[in-house]
């Protein structure tokens, strides 16, 4: 149960409405105690009449008198019942939410490195269907726990007062029930745990196959992935059907054991009649309603405790991701502007999922306001540049200064906010393409989305769908072209005027005269503003302020895009091919 104490705090927040769901189930279950009195009631009614003893008018209202009673207790306890449900179960939906709230959350303050070590799949099912099980044990299991618990305090003491041999005789299967539910409890959670572990298994693998849909059809892969998604269902049928199995043998063990405390109070309670131990038949009939208002608690015993088995091999599963914490911590809580400049300082950087070092000593200066391009071959550290000025990673060693001041010390989320950033592949939402260029500026006005959407020379295109700047995205933008997807994304950075531009080689899909023209926009846009452009291409560079060439994380070359191309080396190299290319 350790492992459920993460829920404590959300009881503590709940209290009182617990409390009163307390308080309600106490009385629903005191009113279902009434009725079995009564029977026996009216059944010594019934005896005294046959025996003469009372009159048939007499016998008429006393019956009439305890029917009624048994119906307004019958009617009170489904009322109270109906208000305890709506409370205790209210309960598990609001810690449900606030526990998705907080994991979903938590997920957002997480490392990058975090996401490349956990699949998509896995992180899905936590917080849906983990969280499910928790919610079950925060709702229906304590519910049900109460409800049971609080006949068993009141119904077996009052057993005992009216026949206590009777009362022995008919809780005498309890301890060995007890028994089993501790042995089969245990081999519950080993297998509920695997079963969860599998269904992050499945989803990972079915949301991996809908992204890859395209890629699946291109080569002819759908027998294969058919096949793999057969052997995943084998799998886990026999994982779920393993659970099942255990689960199985608790309902048929409760009825049989309250079948045999039924025998046991007919035959105890017809010896104890029989020898005048006990007044009335009556007692007996009584004793019966009893025992079947205990065969519900009793069995719904092994449904709670495989419930909370469940609930913790969840619980479990949701404290290891809460308890990873971020290592890019946001170690200052007021506001801190950010003007532009940007240094770095023997700056070195290796990835702890592959130990590859990206940057290896790198030392460079952008002052406010200046265009810099970045070029190098494929690997040389280009994109890690702009991950680290997003503090999307922390240096392993050296510094990075923003307006000469510590990058830890700026706060985080006002750093962010003051960068306009393109990645490399290009992320749309399913919304509109208006929301989807909004995400940086959500109150923007519809002309301000159609100016920078013209900057981004993608206003045409959007104009020509029916629905405009109204059209519904596939997931991640498939419904526009990689060079759409791109423009859109530029037109989003645009539009929230940030005073750092971080454009990570944005337009490879774009062909060479539209490119000229979005650089030309850019340049126009970002007058004023620190600017980084990543690139392949040298057509990005002409017009920089200055060019960095990478080689391996190293600085190899720095310099105008006139002096870089009157000295030998790479960018020269490059600058040449290139013109080559677009020649012929």
């Amino acid at each position: 149960m350790k492992e459920l104490r993460h829920l404590n705090k959300y009881f503590r927040k709940y209290w009182l409405k617990l409390f009163i769901g307390v308080i309600i189930t106490i009385i629903a279950r005191i009113f279902s105690l009434v009725m079995p009195s009564y029977v026996k009631n009216s059944i010594a009614v019934i005896e005294k009449f046959s025996a003469s003893i009372i009159k048939e008018s007499e016998a008429r209202e006393l019956l009439l008198e305890y029917i009624l009673i048994i119906l307004g207790t019958a009617l009170l306890s489904g009322f109270f019942t109906f208000w305890m449900r709506q409370t205790i179960i209210n309960v598990s939906r609001y810690i449900e939410y606030d526990l998705k709230n907080e994991v979903f959350d938590h997920y957002q303050y997480l490392n990058l490195d975090f996401y490349k070590r956990n699949r998509t799949g896995d992180l899905m099912n936590r917080i849906s269907e983990d969280i499910n099980q928790v919610r079950m044990y925060a709702g229906p299991a304590i519910m049900y726990g109460m409800n049971a618990l609080t006949l068993f305090v009141c119904l077996i003491p009052l057993m005992f007062i009216k026949a206590p041999t009777l009362a022995f005789y008919t809780i005498a299967p309890f301890p060995i029930l007890s028994f089993l539910i501790y042995k089969i409890s245990k081999i519950i959670h080993k297998r509920s745990t695997r079963v969860q572990v599998f269904l992050s298994k499945l989803s990972t693998f079915t949301q991996e196959s809908f992204s890859g849909v395209a890629v699946i059809k291109a080569y002819g892969l759908e027998p294969r992935i058919h096949a793999e998604v057969r052997t995943l269902s084998i799998e886990g049928k026999d994982k779920s059907v393993d659970l099942a199995k255990v689960d199985a043998w608790f309902f048929p063990l409760m009825i049989l054991l309250i079948g045999v405390s039924n025998i046991f109070v007919i035959y105890i309670g017809g010896k104890q009649y029989m020898n005048g131990e006990i007044t009335s038949v009556g007692v007996i009939a009584e004793f019966i309603l009893y025992v079947n208002m205990l065969t519900w608690p009793v069995a719904i015993v092994g449904w709670l405790t495989s419930m909370v088995q469940r609930a913790e091999a969840s619980q479990k599963r949701i404290n290891e991701f809460l308890q990873v914490q971020p290592s890019i911590k946001n170690e200052v809580e007021k506001e801190t502007p950010v003007q532009g400049k940007i240094e770095f300082r023997d700056v070195t950087f290796t990835y702890e999922d592959t130990n590859i070092t990206a940057i290896d000593k790198l030392s460079f200066t952008i002052n406010k306001g200046e265009t810099v391009a970045i070029l190098g071959k494929t690997g040389s550290g280009k994109s890690t540049i702009l991950d680290l000025i997003a503090r999307l990673y922390d240096v392993t060693s050296g510094e990075i200064l923003i307006d000469d001041v510590p990058i830890k010390e700026f706060n985080l989320f006002s750093l962010r906010s003051t960068i306009g950033a393109v990645p490399q592949d290009a992320f749309l939402f399913s919304d509109t393409i208006a929301n989807n260029i909004k995400f940086g500026k959500e109150d923007a006005t519809d002309a301000e989305v159609v100016e920078v959407a013209k900057k981004a020379v993608v206003h045409e295109n959007i104009m020509g769908f029916s629905q405009q700047y109204g059209t519904i995205l596939g997931e991640r933008g498939i419904t526009l072209s990689g060079g759409q997807k791109q423009r859109v994304s530029i037109a989003r950075a645009l539009l929230k005027d940030p005073n750092i531009y971080l454009f990570d080689d944005c337009l490879s899909a774009v062909d060479t005269e539209t490119e000229e023209v979005i650089l030309s926009n850019l340049k126009q846009a970002s007058q004023n503003k620190t600017t980084l452009i990543v690139s392949h291409r040298v057509s990005s560079a002409k017009n920089a302020d200055k060019v960095l060439v990478l080689e391996n994380g190293k600085l190899i070359q720095q310099g105008t895009h006139e002096s870089l191309n009157n000295s030998d080396g790479y960018y020269k190299e490059l600058y040449l091919n290139q013109l080559s290319e677009k020649e012929n």
